[in-house]
């Protein structure tokens, strides 16, 4: 069937969005949708300060102590640490509490892209990411005696902003699974336990052997590994990395979107 326009209250018919409005609904649903959260103290001050203070007191006042290359391998596993955040709260618990008051269902039925909200909500996580890796880096270089070059550090910066993605998909999962007054309780039993099970706070080898070889099953992992390579460590080849963190994005983001088409 050919698409038919839409008549208003006043009968005259309404044409399709161009492509002009088309891309200006996109850019007004990112700008709101990141305004909305930078504008919020409960969801900013936690997502930015506690990856550094973490970082403050395990690499600066107490890693140096141990090794001086602690300060250089904490910052990219607390890097990973920190981006996991925008999109497992920012998505998942804000998802889900929107999916409970209905602002989801208004989102439906305004005159906008449908993908405009989920768009912006990605958006918000990956420039959290940026204002995370950019803090730690800056702790880094003037606190913890790190020494990066500047591609090392655009390095870094290019792979928290990236790697916030599969966390968005994760989280975009989660908002679909459950009701808002549980999703606090499911993202923070995800997010600690999967930083605890990938390394990030203790080197694999310090953990059981079992951990060690379940460690690949974490999103978290393959991006710290990811991260390790940006600050200088040796960590393979990353290829492997980067496709198991695409397909997983892939197909977790096509899980959630269709269970989010079937369930609302």
């Amino acid at each position: 069937m050919n698409a038919m326009p839409f008549a208003n209250d006043a009968g005259s018919p309404v044409r399709p969005m161009t492509r002009r409005r088309l891309l200006a609904a996109y850019v007004q649903e990112i700008g709101c949708e990141c305004r909305r959260y930078l504008r919020s103290p409960s969801f900013l001050l936690p997502t930015l300060l506690f990856p550094a203070l973490f970082y403050t007191l395990f690499a600066v006042v107490l890693g140096a102590r141990n090794s001086p290359e602690a300060p250089r391998f904490l910052l990219a596993t607390y890097a990973t640490f920190g981006v996991m955040a925008p999109g497992l709260f920012g998505f998942g618990m804000s998802l889900a509490l929107e999916r409970d008051n209905g602002l989801l269902t208004l989102k439906r039925a305004l005159p906008m892209p449908p993908a405009a909200y989920l768009l912006g909500k990605m958006v918000m996580a990956m420039l959290m990411a940026a204002l995370i890796a950019a803090l730690l880096m800056t702790l880094a270089l003037t606190l913890g005696g790190v020494t990066l070059s500047w591609p090392r550090m655009l390095w870094l910066g290019a792979v928290c902003i990236g790697g916030a993605l599969p966390f968005c998909a994760l989280g975009l999962l989660l908002g679909t699974l459950v009701k808002g007054h549980g999703a606090p309780a499911l993202v923070n039993l995800l997010y600690l336990p999967m930083a605890f099970l990938s390394g990030l706070w203790f080197p694999l080898s310090m953990l059981p052997p079992l951990i060690g070889r379940l460690a690949p099953v974490w999103p978290s992992h393959h991006l710290n590994q990811l991260a390790q390579a940006a600050v200088g460590f040796d960590s393979g080849t990353p290829w492997p990395h980067v496709l198991w963190l695409a397909l997983f994005t892939v197909l977790v983001t096509a899980l959630a979107s269709w269970r989010l088409r079937r369930h609302g």
